[in-house]
């Protein structure tokens, strides 16, 4: 199983591993089947640019570290109904919001690491909460390698689950992390620095950030690892950069825009070669990745010519040099 993007679906050789929904969040194409080459167009149209596959060179890959789908398709639901909510003044779904909340923790409780499904996996109008819904499994797979507990979990997982709702009220994109401020703030059970979270996640610790220009530790912690998030999921999901690649940007804003030891957090918690990658080595061998072990940037391979397994993190000088 791996994921590729839909211009490299071969129906001779690639089954749908999971299955893909439209807009109304209906399953389009259910796992292990293959899509007719007139229906790729189709998908393309509605904004699906992402596929999970199963194929012989991703063979025995079972990407377990994936967010359960029907659990990441109930959570961006509940977030779509939120924002309906809000757009139309009606009672903020507070019971529901926590209790999508409870599942995503449950996620990254029941196991060691668990991963987002790309936004770009799913029809247009779903990607903003796909992108929310992501930028809190990062957040709280980030907070658990900080051993938070359990009431800061759910504090950076409201805020991070509703970063941009504020565009539920404003089509400004620098008035968003106000508007968004004041949704959370209206809500007399949500915390403030859940609120906090979406003034803050575009702010910087150097000052340079908006909406309000505010430094050093004024950038609280829990905005900081949503920024980061944030930043993360568009990089991978919107632009296509791969996940290495975007975690070399991030490690540049060290000090800058996030607190280091912050930002070594995101790095040890985040894999830079998720499972299904095909990568090049610097011993001229390609292979791709099959399951992160213990360490997040050193995972295990197997080669594709002759099928051998090989954990990065027990061979230092073997090296990815290229993603394919």
């Amino acid at each position: 199983m791996r994921f590729i993007h839909i211009t490299q679906y071969d129906e001779q050789l690639m089954m749908l591993a999971k299955p893909v929904y439209d807009r109304f969040r209906r399953i389009l194409l259910s796992a292990n089947s293959r899509i007719n080459p007139k229906y790729l167009d189709k998908l393309k149209e509605i904004g699906i640019h992402s596929l999970i596959v199963e194929d012989a060179i991703s063979k025995g890959i079972t990407m377990e570290e994936l967010v359960d789908m029907p659990t990441w398709m109930d959570v961006i639901q509940t977030l779509n109904e939120t924002y309906d909510a809000v757009q139309t003044k009606k009672p903020f779904p507070l019971k529901n919001v926590q209790a999508a909340i409870g599942k995503l923790i449950l996620e990254t409780r029941q196991r060691s690491l668990v991963l987002p499904i790309p936004a770009s996996s799913v029809a247009t109008e779903l990607k903003p909460y796909a992108h929310s819904v992501n930028v809190a499994i990062l957040a709280l797979q980030v907070a658990k390698g900080l051993n938070y507990n359990d009431m800061m979990l759910r504090d950076l997982a409201l805020g991070c689950l509703l970063h941009d709702i504020g565009k539920a009220v404003t089509a400004d994109s620098k008035k968003h992390p106000e508007e968004g401020f004041e949704v959370i703030r209206r809500v007399r059970e949500a915390s403030l620095l859940s609120a906090h979270i979406a003034f803050q996640h575009h702010e910087r610790v150097d000052g340079t950030g908006y909406p309000r220009g505010i430094a050093g530790k004024d950038f609280h912690e829990y905005a900081q690892i949503c920024g980061m998030c944030n930043r993360y999921e568009n990089m991978t999901s919107a632009e296509g950069i791969p996940s290495h690649d975007a975690i070399e940007r991030l490690m540049a804003l060290s000090g800058s825009a996030y607190d280091v030891h912050l930002l070594h957090a995101f790095v040890t918690s985040v894999p830079s070669y998720p499972p299904g990658s095909k990568v090049l080595l610097n011993n001229g061998k390609y292979a791709i990745v099959t399951k992160i072990v213990s360490h997040m940037q050193r995972p295990m391979v197997r080669y594709l010519e002759t099928e051998e397994e090989l954990l990065l993190a027990d061979h230092p000088t073997v090296m990815v040099t290229q993603t394919i």
